[in-house]
């Protein structure tokens, strides 16, 4: 029906066409209807999708949660810390009707730390530690779950005997720091000041630790961007999955008249519903995984489920962070993509992949960090710049592999036929391939850079103690001597199992007696007790027999020598203790003068020295036992022996492990953090391989089917499958090896350290390797299942 207009007929006027912003929310609103309603071949794809989303986001997750988990930690155990009455750590609380008097008694058991406390009441209303609901009677102690789990389990008869008290209860979780910690409270009735006990008044210290040096900085840094970079590329990947099913169908759709751009944004909705998916996925894989995070421990690192609780502004980012990422991710992938309305795909390959615009954004890394990430030691850190160009070079390096693999693979030819039929596969698409291999490539990349950081800060953080290990392995000190026990202690250490040489002494101090008004402090030095053999191991004496005392120097240093002569008058008494205990005792005048030595301790000794004829070394006052113990190794749980022993000498005995090396506390926290991130993102990129894989065989399904029709064996298939996974793995490793020693070197030099190994990259990029090589194997049963006639099936 026409209208008229001055006689004439008149056209109605056309609809207005819509927005681009209705447009574009249409288009993207049909493809999650594509995606919801695509079938049981949509489904397959769009579940693949959010699985591996779910995968990422749960990781991400959990790293949102990293800061409210260590605040939780530390909160426990801060109340749990003694309450500190002054700013000296040893000082004694007042005695009141709550005071308590504790000893440390923590050992270590198979290489794991058993921390406990020997307990006595003040009074009637003692303090509690947190997670304890009653104070733990004499010869009894309450315990951490963990704990009392080991106690239980077979073979851990050692430990039960290290530990004769009886359990009557449990530790809650306020008061424990992780769910695998091994802690006890026991109660004594026989501790006091004198041998080792040490009055506390409450629990709840609200001093804050020590802040981290700029170094230990630099290296959380670059451990978050390290280990959340491979998780970015995953979840990239993840929404291209299936692409090659969906370009097919977005072809049909040009047929009815569906513009480039329209495929486009109906692709971005398909990605977009799957990454909406996904999220729900990742939120239930991390809220499923919470409740069983407590029963897990790597590398002695476990925490409570409550604990896992992400921030919230880094939770509101990553639920929009993600589906922008897919959506952004799947427009740029169909930029390169050319879909005929007769169903033909067609990639742009008569052009190939760019170089230009890829090599520039590693350098521009680079670039970022030699301008302004130089750190200073006492200067504040900016982590911006650091954390900017770590991660423009790891994304860099994926994208140089897809123009490597495709420039490599394109120069091949020849060969038997699995090499003929991977290499014209990765010819005719290489990029499915390539960004399979990209988190791989990405984490060892990362990896190799920390381990050059790591090892250029080793002096800083590793201190050699001067212990000699092959001398002695352990060492204990008592200030536990009283009567026959000053004796009976090295007596009882020399008859334990495995035990070779006890360097065993007791030491006092020893001060010249009388009035010295021109001197603060008086003549003092130490006063040593032990056997021939002992003293032969603490200086270079030559005769000895029991009943022989000795004045032994320094080496090399006259001025404490003349010190010690002040003190040690031959032929005349000296004053040994220290307050209102005092006893006199006389240097004979006959000790000849030797020269001390350095004991397995790595400690000089020097003063007087006396065997146990000389003087009776259990009535020293306030003098200290010193062990020094050398095992035999060979034999089964010599050490757990050795500390049974000194638990039953004194509870409070401090027993250690010689080692030549010492490491910074912080330091190695952030070296077992990054353990156990690293263990972390290797499963999540031997999963996300596996599904990526999955998913490759899963759209030539039918292609294999027909080689198989056509009498190609199995074996051919499989070995083809393995090459087409090896040559792009060896070319991403061969970039990850560059650009690893390339960032590590840089960031080397940011902190004005040297490279001290150039070939740390060989044990990263053996593990990525092997991860592969796994991957691989564990996708072979789908490809079998495959290569069935029935595949050839169609509808």
């Amino acid at each position: 029906m026409t209208l008229l207009e001055e006689g004439r007929p008149v056209a109605p006027p056309r609809p207005a066409a819509p927005s681009r912003a209705a447009a574009t929310l249409r288009d993207l609103g049909l493809g999650i209807r594509f995606a919801a309603a695509g079938g049981r071949e949509g489904w397959i794809r769009t579940l693949l999708t959010a699985v591996g989303v779910g995968l990422g986001v749960a990781l991400l997750l959990l790293a949102s949660s990293v800061p409210h988990l260590l605040d939780e930690r530390n909160a426990r155990e801060q109340a749990r810390s003694e309450t500190r009455i002054s700013d000296f750590p040893d000082a004694n609380a007042p005695k009141s009707d709550s005071s308590v008097l504790r000893v440390n008694t923590t050992t270590e058991y198979h290489d794991r730390t058993v921390a406990g406390y020997l307990m006595r009441p003040d009074g009637s209303k003692p303090v509690l530690p947190p997670g304890v609901d009653r104070f733990p009677a004499p010869d009894t102690m309450v315990v951490s779950p963990a704990l009392r789990e080991l106690l239980d389990e077979p073979g851990n008869e050692l430990l039960r005997e290290r530990l004769p008290y009886g359990i009557t209860g449990t530790i809650g979780d306020a008061g424990l720091r992780s769910p695998g910690e091994l802690l006890y409270y026991a109660g004594s009735d026989t501790l006091t000041p004198a041998n080792g006990g040490h009055r506390i008044a409450g629990y709840g210290d609200e001093r804050q630790g020590d802040p981290l040096p700029p170094l230990l900085i630099v290296l959380v840094i670059m451990v978050c961007v390290v280990l959340l970079a491979p998780v970015a590329i995953f979840i990239a990947t993840a929404v291209r999955f299936g692409g090659d099913r969906r370009d097919r169908r977005l072809a049909a759709l040009r047929l009815v008249g569906a513009d480039i751009r329209t495929t486009r944004r109906i692709a971005a909705g398909e990605a977009l519903f799957g990454a909406l998916l996904g999220l729900l996925f990742g939120l239930a894989f991390f809220l499923v995984g919470r409740q069983f995070v407590g029963a897990v421990e790597i590398w002695d690192v476990s925490a409570f489920p409550a604990d896992l609780a992400p921030d919230l502004r880094l939770a509101s980012l990553i639920s929009v962070a993600v589906p922008l990422t897919a959506v952004l991710v799947t427009l740029v992938a169909m930029r390169s993509v050319v879909i005929e309305p007769l169903g033909v795909v067609r990639r742009g390959r008569e052009r190939g992949r760019r170089l230009w615009w890829r090599l520039p954004v590693p350098l521009a890394g680079l670039v970022v960090l030699a301008l302004w990430g130089r750190v200073e030691e006492y200067a504040p850190v900016n982590p911006f710049p650091i954390t900017a160009g770590a991660v423009l070079v790891l994304f860099g390096l994926a994208l140089l592999l897809p123009w490597l693999v495709e420039a490599c693979v394109e120069r091949l030819r020849g060969g038997p036929v699995p090499w003929q039929l991977a290499t014209r596969r990765l010819q005719l698409s290489s990029g499915a391939a390539s960004r399979a291999v990209s988190g791989v490539t990405v984490a060892v990349a990362g990896a190799i850079a920390l381990q050059m950081l790591f090892a250029s800060m080793n002096a800083d953080f590793n201190r050699m103690t001067g212990q000699d290990p092959t001398r002695a392995q352990f060492a204990g000190y008592s200030e536990d001597v009283t009567g026959e026990a000053a004796t009976s202690t090295i007596e009882q250490f020399r008859a334990t199992k495995g035990v070779e040489v006890v360097i065993g002494s007791v030491a006092a101090y020893a001060s010249r007696p009388g009035v010295h008004a021109d001197e603060d402090v008086p003549p003092t030095t130490t006063l040593t007790v032990g056997t021939c053999e002992t003293l032969r191991e603490l200086a270079r004496i030559e005769a000895c027999e029991d009943g022989d005392t000795f004045v032994a120097h320094p080496p090399g240093d006259k001025d404490m020598s003349a010190w010690i002569d002040r003190t040690a008058r031959k032929g005349e008494v000296v004053e040994i203790g220290y307050g209102n205990k005092l006893m006199r005792w006389t240097l004979p005048a006959d000790s000849p003068t030797v020269r001390g030595r350095k004991d397995p301790m790595g400690e000089t000794h020097y003063g007087i020295m006396a065997t146990t004829g000389a003087i009776d070394a259990g009535k020293l006052p306030g003098a200290t036992i010193t062990v020094q113990i050398r095992v035999d190794r060979s034999v089964p749980d010599v050490a757990e022996y050795v500390r049974n022993t000194a638990a039953k000498v004194d509870p409070g005995m401090r027993f250690v492990t010689l080692d030549s090396v010492e490491r910074d506390r912080q330091y190695a926290s952030i070296q077992t953090g990054l353990q156990v991130g690293a263990s972390a993102v290797l499963l999540l990129i031997a999963l996300s391989m596996l599904v990526s894989q999955v998913e490759q065989l899963r759209e030539r399904r039918r292609l294999l089917s027909v080689l198989v029709a056509f009498g190609t064996r199995r074996s051919t298939l499989g070995w083809s499958v393995l090459w087409q996974t090896a040559v792009p793995v060896a070319l991403g490793l061969a970039v990850a090896v560059a650009g690893g020693l390339g960032l590590g070197a840089m960031l080397v030099h940011l902190i004005e350290k040297e490279v001290s190994d150039w070939w740390l990259f060989w044990p990263m990029t053996g593990a990525g390797g092997a991860l592969i090589l796994l991957v691989t194997v564990l996708s072979l049963p789908p490809l079998w299942r495959m290569m069935r006639p029935d595949g050839l099936r169609t509808e």
